[in-house]
């Protein structure tokens, strides 16, 4: 058994960001507190990788860049950093980034059982304060369920839900997605009566 070492119970983000560059696994920040991020099931990991593969060579050529799971947000300088499933900027400051994004043009979270509350309501606070962000995209990774929130005029933001056999519209890189391709190869746990 390997012990994981314990995060400090509060820290600055300072703190944070030096003592997470030391550790083994990724930890979101949120009001000086650490929380470990656990690995995902194979299904949300496919969700996440066929996004990222279906939009990166139609980013390229617009001078955007997507990444994966493993790249840092910064949502607030000192407040809140996360892991989202997949970012995509546009923004020239992102573009040469090492350390963290800070300027998300769309963010997708793959929902699972154990994080989709926390995407739908902390995250989702969040990330509409970002002045860049234009579209908010949740899958689901128990079915095929797509729901894509668009800024609109002002402060309000427009919803969408897609299910089997629709294409999702990505207005804000000008994309549209297949919700077959989406889910292509993502395999759901079959219930079994006992």
């Amino acid at each position: 058994m390997i012990a994981i070492p314990q995060a400090p119970q509060k820290m600055t983000f300072e703190e944070y960001l030096e003592w997470e560059a030391q550790q083994d696994i990724r930890y979101e920040y949120v009001n000086g507190e650490v929380f470990g991020m656990t690995g995902g099931t194979i299904p949300h990991n496919d969700l996440a990788l066929n996004f990222y593969t279906a939009v990166r060579p139609h980013l390229r050529s617009r001078g955007c860049r997507a990444n994966v799971s493993d790249v840092k947000l910064q949502v607030s300088p000192r407040s809140r950093y996360y892991y989202p499933d997949v970012i995509v900027s546009c923004d020239p400051e992102d573009m040469n980034a090492r350390k963290f994004i800070q300027h998300p043009k769309l963010i997708v979270e793959v929902l699972s059982p154990g994080t989709s509350s926390k995407d739908r309501d902390e995250k989702f606070t969040a990330y509409l304060k970002i002045p860049t962000l234009q579209e908010y995209i949740l899958i689901d990774s128990e079915k095929i369920s797509v729901e894509r929130y668009c800024r609109g005029e002002g402060r309000m933001w427009l919803y969408y839900s897609y299910s089997a056999g629709e294409i999702v519209t990505l207005s804000s890189i000008e994309f549209e997605l297949p919700i077959a391709l989406l889910y292509e190869g993502v395999t759901f746990e079959i219930e079994t009566e006992t």
